[in-house]
């Protein structure tokens, strides 16, 4: 009896290991989409080509083929004077101010750490001023352009050597959200 009976409690402890056992009740088998098309849409695609921008859309401010993406107009030692090389930016930016007049921009003017807090703060004033004062002549609307300054407050580069010293005077445009 004893030789039958191991031979019987193995059959049966396989037979139990490999039965299969309903889902557990928190289990919920996935929901099967249905692909089918209900309707097939005629309506008119545009085409879209990579190579052009609306330069008038907000979306042209991250672009990097746009000159909107360029946010800094950089200045002279002890200057405040807006260089001519900066001029088709500007223009760019007031093309844009004047087609989105809901837009505003806040002009951070900035010096480089040489002078007294007291100067650097005026000469960034004049500096934010300059280019606040140069997009309202290129369409932008006065209430749209603040200007402040940060002095030396804000550097973006911190050796002290004219390549870095040139990289801190400048006038940085921050358009609305991004201020």
């Amino acid at each position: 009896m004893r030789a039958l009976f191991i031979p019987l409690s193995a059959l049966t402890l396989l037979l139990a290991a490999c039965g299969s056992q309903p889902p557990a009740p928190e289990q919920h088998p996935a929901g099967v989409e249905s692909r089918t098309p209900s309707s097939v849409s005629t309506a008119p695609v545009a085409k879209v080509q990579p190579d052009s921008f609306d330069p008038s859309s907000i979306a042209a401010l991250k672009d990097p083929r746009s000159p909107l993406s360029k946010r800094s107009v950089y200045f002279d030692y002890d200057s405040y004077i807006v260089k001519d090389e900066f001029q088709a930016l500007l223009t760019a930016h007031g093309k844009f101010l004047s087609a989105n007049p809901k837009m505003k921009m806040l002009i951070q003017g900035n010096a480089d750490e040489r002078g007294s807090r007291e100067y650097n703060l005026a000469l960034g004033q004049k500096r934010a001023d300059a280019v606040r004062k140069a997009l309202a002549l290129l369409g932008a609307k006065e209430d749209q352009l603040e200007a402040v300054s940060l002095g030396e407050e804000k550097p973006v580069c911190t050796e002290s050597a004219e390549e870095c010293w040139s990289k801190n005077r400048r006038g940085d445009m921050l358009y609305s959200g991004e201020f």
